[in-house]
């Protein structure tokens, strides 16, 4: 095969599988993070205050750190079909189960059983496109994949806020119709999983024997050179200090975008005085910025083969927005700040995740992905949680603010030192 079929081959990949799992990846953010938006009308019903609703927001991710590597090396020898699926049915029932919180207890053990239900879908991602994307394109596939992450909060604000209206329909309140209308798809769309997937390059009827046997061979030979390069078990992949690193600079990296996103509804509320729909709508625009700025960072990393100072210029932008919102409260300029924060921090994820699997594959990969993915989530207990005891100490988000822009600074000089050691060369056009 020459260029351009080889080319065709790799768009015909990405149009089977990153529309469906950009899909399921909006809903997998959108229940994970709706819980910000609720918060506009649960906290004052139930009496939660900034600590309680800071603490229950990151719990989440406790549930999901304790459980992320054993299902990654599940999905790895069950294949990925049956897993997702099995991941994404129990999210959406716990996630609608959300509706019947009472009390900061309740509250506590939904969000953490959230976690443990959620636990390695986005790393079994990850690990799925490696089976499927050459590692030249991959930052793109990972952005275009991962830009569900802020179109969830282009679509999530103004249909939560529109959920929040149906406040006092069938005895319900608005908050527990969003939990419960948000957590339903999670479950249809886990049951489509099964039919949709495919599991390997090898498996799939939707490609021709030419162009099985190209992609197979592509991507066994990456494979190939990546264990040539460094032989990394599995046991050596949980144990490397390049993934731990990594594992830590994406911990300050989700610091920011969950401490961010859980909270964002309620700074644009105490800005704006808006209400409920009104903040839902206003929320959405830096959630479109970041999905423009995810496409676009991500291609021009693939262009240049370069990812080291894509993850952190992009990071270094976030923290400066983020920074300087925290003393700009202009409600126009502090939403410019914020948007700009925004397209940094999720600017930063395409070109991120081409580093573990610049050497990482197979099992390695599956472990090692996953860790990073779980030490990383941390932060997203710690963000959250730090916001809300600052806001509750201060009265005020501009600490949280800043909190959240040092730990995104911290990152991107992590990056720039893990980066020049992990980071891929340039790949060229193969050959057939």
């Amino acid at each position: 095969m020459d260029e351009t079929p080889e080319r065709a081959v790799v768009a015909k990949v990405t149009r089977r599988l990153i529309p469906f799992m950009f899909v399921l990846y909006v809903i997998s953010y959108l229940d994970r993070i709706n819980v910000g938006f609720a918060a506009l009308q649960m906290n004052q019903e139930l009496g939660f205050d900034s600590a309680v609703y800071g603490l229950g927001a990151g719990i989440f991710f406790l549930g999901y750190f304790l459980f992320e590597v054993p299902s990654n090396l599940i999905l790895e020898r069950v294949g990925a079909r049956f897993w997702i699926a099995r991941i994404m049915i129990t999210w959406g029932i716990i996630a609608a189960a959300m509706m019947w919180v009472t009390h900061p207890l309740t509250f506590y053990l939904l969000r953490f059983l959230l976690g443990v239900a959620e636990a390695g879908f986005f790393p079994g991602m990850i690990l799925y496109l490696t089976y499927w994307i050459p590692a030249a394109e991959r930052a793109r596939a990972v952005a275009l994949f991962m830009t569900g992450t802020a179109i969830a909060g282009v679509i999530g604000g103004p249909l939560s806020g529109a959920l929040l209206s149906m406040h006092g329909f069938a005895g319900l309140s608005g908050w527990q119709w969003l939990f419960l209308l948000e957590g339903v798809p999670a479950v249809i769309l886990g049951i489509a999983v099964v039919f949709y997937l495919t599991d390997r390059p090898e498996h799939a009827q939707w490609l021709t024997p030419e162009e099985r046997t190209w992609l197979n061979a592509r991507l066994s030979q990456e494979r190939e050179e990546a264990q040539r390069q460094e032989r990394y078990t599995l046991k050596h992949a949980l144990t490397a200090g390049r993934v731990w690193v990594l594992g830590v600079l994406y911990f300050g990296m989700v610091i920011g975008i969950y401490g961010f996103t859980l909270w964002l509804p309620q700074m644009v509320k105490g800005l704006s005085g808006l209400n409920d729909l009104g903040v839902g709508v206003v929320s959405a625009v830096p959630y479109l910025i970041a999905a423009i700025g995810m496409v676009l960072i991500g291609q021009h990393s693939d262009r240049t083969g370069e990812r080291r100072w894509h993850v952190a210029g992009s990071l270094f932008v976030a923290a400066g927005g983020l920074a300087l919102s925290a003393f700009l409260e202009t409600p126009v300029v502090a939403l410019i700040l914020l948007s700009l924060g925004a397209l940094g921090m999720w600017g930063a994820l395409g070109p991120f995740w081409t580093l573990p699997t610049a050497f990482l594959s197979g099992t390695a990969a599956a472990g090692g992905i996953a860790l990073i993915n779980s030490v990383g989530n941390l932060g997203g207990f710690v963000g959250p949680s730090v916001v809300g005891f600052l806001e509750n100490a201060t009265g005020s988000f501009k600490s949280g603010l800043l909190a959240l822009a040092l730990a995104l600074l911290v990152a991107g000089l992590l990056a720039l030192a893990v980066g020049r050691k992990a980071a891929p060369a340039p790949a060229s056009a193969p050959g057939g």
